[in-house]
């Protein structure tokens, strides 16, 4: 098994005193502090070094706007500092946010950072939050779209040695990339799935990994119309096709692990929902079959599931999180790999503006009493894409 920290990169600081009604608002500048941001972005670097040094297969961060969730406005930005720290592990971004940017930037920037990392780079890609597109003034309904034109040219612009193309919303003439990837065609592509069928379909298509949303029964109907859509294009699903997003902490105890760590997963819930925007908000996002391919008796709740999770406490989310002793925790990403038929798994263990000489304890206590056990631990199947005929 392959396992990688994802790191959200949280403002440093906890934003709480700015707390209506259990909900932080919309800040304005006088909430940020630049020498916050400075410490937050040299800690994270140094917290990823040292990953590299103790043997995690990889680091993996996103890209999100205008808010204290993440200072991973440009995730590129953050590989390329991370390439020069690291020199070992895999470089996951998490991704680029295709519908809001110029492809061949992006195919550009993504073919100097394969040759900055020697390779290490593993290109994700994503539609983003509704959220972002309100900041950038791009028409939710136009997401889909982009979403497939942009990869399109990105993909040309590696593999051709002249590029050119004609699109609704990009246009190139005989365009040549210079340098070009590392990796042959081009680094791997991952891509996160959750409400969307038409993303499950697309990912199948393109034969891209998944990390297929939230756990439980959702996930399992994630993977089996994935690996329906698989066989279709004559391909069987692996468990180098799919990864799982888990939290987890490594404590003395279960009880220990909520007293450490609950308050700091309690105050990533008001982060995770900074600016929210609602489904019934989000005109043209999602299809009007996106959740078609779920049982109907899911489809309501996960078509809820963004606006429930504010109303979680440290106790609930500790219920299905990974948190506890090393053999708990050890054991119980394991069981969640192997119901999933994961073959990499993407582990969050510093939520909440936690500071660094706690995160740094978890990096290292995780790496000596779990990482082994994980890494040592081969997944063979991926049970539910057998349910599907081939």
């Amino acid at each position: 098994m392959k396992v990688f920290v994802f790191d959200l990169v949280h403002y440093g600081k906890n934003l709480d005193q700015f707390s209506v009604d259990g909900r932080l608002p919309r800040l304005d500048m006088g909430a940020f502090d630049a020498q916050v941001a400075v410490k937050t972005y040299a800690e994270h670097l140094d917290a990823w070094e040292l990953m590299d040094q103790l043997g995690y297969d990889g680091v993996a961060f996103n890209e999100h706007h205008g808010t204290p969730y993440g200072l991973m406005n440009s995730p590129n930005l953050l590989a390329a500092a991370a390439t020069q720290r690291t020199k070992k592990m895999k470089l996951l971004i998490y991704g680029n946010l295709l519908p809001l940017h110029d492809p061949l930037r992006l195919a550009e920037e993504i073919a100097m950072l394969d040759c900055l990392s020697n390779g290490r780079i593993i290109a994700g890609v994503a539609r983003g939050a509704a959220r972002e597109y309100l900041i950038f003034g791009v028409p939710m309904a136009e997401s889909r779209e982009r979403f497939d034109e942009c990869f399109d040219i990105m993909v040309g612009a590696w593999t051709q040695d002249r590029f050119s193309y004609e699109g609704k919303f990009h246009s190139y003439r005989d365009i040549s990339l210079w340098p070009r990837p590392v990796q042959a065609p081009y680094p791997p592509v991952w891509v996160p799935v959750t409400g969307s069928k038409e993303s499950i379909e697309w990912a199948a298509a393109h034969d891209v990994p998944i990390t297929p949303g939230v756990g439980g029964p959702m996930r399992e109907d994630i993977i089996r119309h994935y690996a329906a859509c698989q066989a279709k294009h004559g391909r069987k699903v692996t468990p180098d096709h799919i990864n799982i997003m888990l939290d987890c902490y490594v404590a003395d105890s279960k009880e220990a692990a909520i007293a450490e760590y609950g308050p700091y997963a309690e105050y990533f819930l008001k982060l995770f929902n900074y600016g929210h925007v609602k489904r019934e908000d989000m005109s043209g996002y999602y299809s009007k079959d996106a959740l078609g391919f779920l049982r109907p008796e899911l489809r309501d709740a996960a078509a809820g599931f963004r606006d429930k999770v504010a109303d979680q406490t440290q106790v609930n989310a500790a219920e299905t999180a990974h948190w506890g002793s090393a053999d708990e925790v050890a054991q119980s990403i394991i069981d969640a790999a192997e119901h999933a038929g994961a073959g990499s798994v993407l582990l969050s263990f510093n939520h909440g503006a936690m500071p660094q000489d706690m995160y740094l304890r978890q990096i290292r206590r995780f790496a000596d009493e779990v990482l082994p056990r994980l890494q040592a631990h081969a997944i063979e199947r991926v049970r539910f894409a057998e349910e599907v005929p081939a």
